[in-house]
């Protein structure tokens, strides 16, 4: 459940109604029906997090229409049960700042991170708008992340033979 938070950003609700046959194995994607703004829509399925999803169904077993994470009777897991159960996951790591929906912040802030566009996160995410995405609630950079590919990616740095470089600048007397 851990790895299918960190690779879709989906909120609780639609981990919670997701059934076995919206995992498209086939097509690498996975149909999410149950969603906040009530428009279902279909989001790629990472190849970590398909490898981890069919060895759990392997194990889990399951028909097509049975929830994708159930309790020990096959039923749907409750969202109450779900954030106990990350609760207590996160704490037995030393993970103290712990929620369902910080899953999903982790997703948006490592895909910007990880220079993915924001224009795709606003759809993987199921957003109307790019004002949700631009808003500090999902994308809040702290500290040494602004600091992370800087020189990399700071224009002044990327402009050879400009100020700073003396070998490309000859200066007239």
């Amino acid at each position: 459940m851990v790895c299918y938070l960190l690779g879709t950003g989906n909120r609780l609700d639609t981990l919670s109604n997701l059934k076995i046959k919206d995992i498209n194995f086939d097509n690498h994607e996975i149909a999410l029906r149950k969603v906040k703004n009530k428009k279902p829509y279909v989001i790629p399925l990472a190849p970590t997090l398909e490898k981890t999803l069919i060895e759990y169904l392997r194990i889990r077993k399951g028909k097509p229409e049975d929830y994708l994470f159930c309790n020990q009777y096959g039923e749907q897991l409750q969202k109450h049960s779900i954030t106990t159960t990350i609760y207590r996951y996160n704490h037995s790591r030393g993970v103290t700042k712990t929620s369902v929906h910080l899953f999903r912040h982790t997703f948006a802030k490592n895909w910007i991170l990880n220079r993915g566009d924001p224009f795709r996160l606003k759809a993987i995410l199921g957003h109307s708008t790019m004002a949700m995405v631009n808003e500090n609630e999902y994308i809040n950079m702290f500290g040494k992340d602004l600091h992370k590919d800087f020189d990399t990616f700071n224009p002044l740095e990327t402009m050879k033979g400009f100020i700073g470089d003396r070998t490309a600048i000859k200066l007239s007397k």
